[in-house]
């Protein structure tokens, strides 16, 4: 089995997902996705005619998002015809999925160069969302249709779970809060020291002119005494019916929890903030890569994937971070860095604490509480920031894995070369 090297890694900045108040909310979904497809092309002078496929993650294939992102944006981006193009979906956890299968593709000796990366225009899924409550489906389609998968595995809204584990591992308001203050003073630092500007490329329009050259959702101004006066975010969702069955968030979980009173704690300092963006991996065999003289930023050393509880959906991190190490025989102390997706601040809080790791090895630069989660990018976003900040630090091993609704969890090791 051969190995798989990552070559490069971008993304765009990241938007502000609200329609008319993000900078990108105008843009089409392909042409956030041609514009690090281009980025990879440009900066790697890849004759595109021999990238074997570019698999991409989009959650909300619906709309403008619908319709195999992957091979759309390729076409938008001026790709050679034969750089085919796939879409998937895992949630949250896609943009890690998509990175995952192509090193398979490489390793396994089927392909030499592929693409893997995401995009999510969350300012244009709200209105999706809106239409799929209307129909009676929750986000999961699972409605009337659907019932008996509901009751067997009940599925609750994400923010709610959130509220649930913290309530069951006894994290309180004060701890989650330190860890979203923590984000945004995180992400300040790395904006000003130019940490991520390796990897951002600037969204331009039609005409040239830049649209987006830089992150749009972190709020720097953020204080400890701001955070602690944001009241619960979760509060009238948790009670309020969710399918045509009458199920409510709280509901749900109690039905297989009875006993848990549920505490709203989370607010929109401490959730993942709603953006647009994309991103993408460039990954090529060795035998590739010596003949067209591209130079390895790293490989790729371990993939795993784990389910968990489907009802507290979150938990899944833990596992799959436990599952990859073991499968690349490496143990926690051997990584030195972590990206954890901050889909909540329980999330993160729950995985350091499980863990029992050094906060100061775990989203170093920030998370998406300070940055935004664009649904099905954020993993590949992830991946390119943690190579980035290996390469600054002169670190080796750098591990990154997110919850994905459904109570799944993907993981990834990479190594700096």
């Amino acid at each position: 089995m051969t190995e798989a090297l990552i070559i490069d890694a971008v993304r765009t900045p990241r938007g502000t997902g609200k329609v008319g108040k993000g900078a990108l909310s105008h843009m089409h979904p392909q042409h956030l996705a041609a514009t690090v497809l281009k980025a990879l092309k440009d900066r790697n002078d890849l004759d595109t005619s021999e990238v074997d496929d570019i698999i991409w993650s989009t959650s909300s294939q619906k709309g403008k998002q619908g319709g195999d992102l992957g091979r759309m944006a390729a076409l938008d981006a001026g790709y050679d015809v034969k750089a085919s193009g796939v879409t998937l979906d895992r949630f949250c956890g896609g943009g890690i999925s998509a990175v995952s299968l192509a090193a398979a593709q490489v390793m396994s000796g089927m392909e030499d160069l592929v693409i893997a990366g995401g995009t999510e225009m969350m300012s244009g899924t709200g209105a999706l969302a809106q239409e799929e409550r209307a129909a009676g489906l929750t986000m999961y389609g699972m409605g009337a249709g659907n019932a008996r998968l509901q009751q067997v595995h009940p599925q609750s809204h994400q923010g709610v779970c959130g509220d649930a584990i913290a309530t069951l591992e006894g994290i309180t308001r004060e701890d989650l809060d330190a860890l979203g203050l923590r984000s945004q003073q995180r992400a300040a630092v790395a904006i000003a020291e130019g940490r991520f500007d390796k990897s951002l490329v600037p969204v331009l329009d039609d005409d040239g002119n830049v649209v987006l050259d830089k992150d749009e959702y972190p709020r720097p101004q953020t204080t400890a005494e701001g955070l602690a006066e944001l009241r619960p975010a979760f509060t009238k969702i948790m009670d309020m019916p969710l399918d045509a069955e009458g199920n409510t968030a709280r509901g749900l979980i109690n039905q297989k929890y009875p006993e848990l009173d549920i505490q709203p704690l989370h607010h929109a300092g401490t959730s993942s903030g709603v953006v647009d963006g994309a991103a993408a991996v460039l990954l090529a065999s060795p035998a590739y890569a010596e003949k067209h003289g591209l130079t390895a930023r790293g490989r790729v050393v371990a993939t795993a994937n784990v389910g968990d509880d489907p009802t507290l959906m979150l938990n899944a991190p833990v596992p799959a971070a436990k599952k990859v190490l073991a499968k690349a025989g490496l143990t926690k102390d051997d990584i030195d860095l972590w990206e954890i997706n901050e889909a909540f601040a329980v999330v993160a809080e729950k995985f350091i604490r499980d863990l029992e790791l050094d906060v100061d090895k775990v989203n170093v630069n920030g998370g998406s509480i300070a940055l935004g989660h664009p649904i099905g990018a954020t993993g590949a976003i992830l991946i390119g920031t943690i190579l980035d900040e290996l390469e600054r630090t002169g670190g080796r091993y750098g591990l990154v894995t997110m919850c994905a609704a459904g109570g799944m969890a993907p993981a990834i090791i990479v190594e700096r070369l």
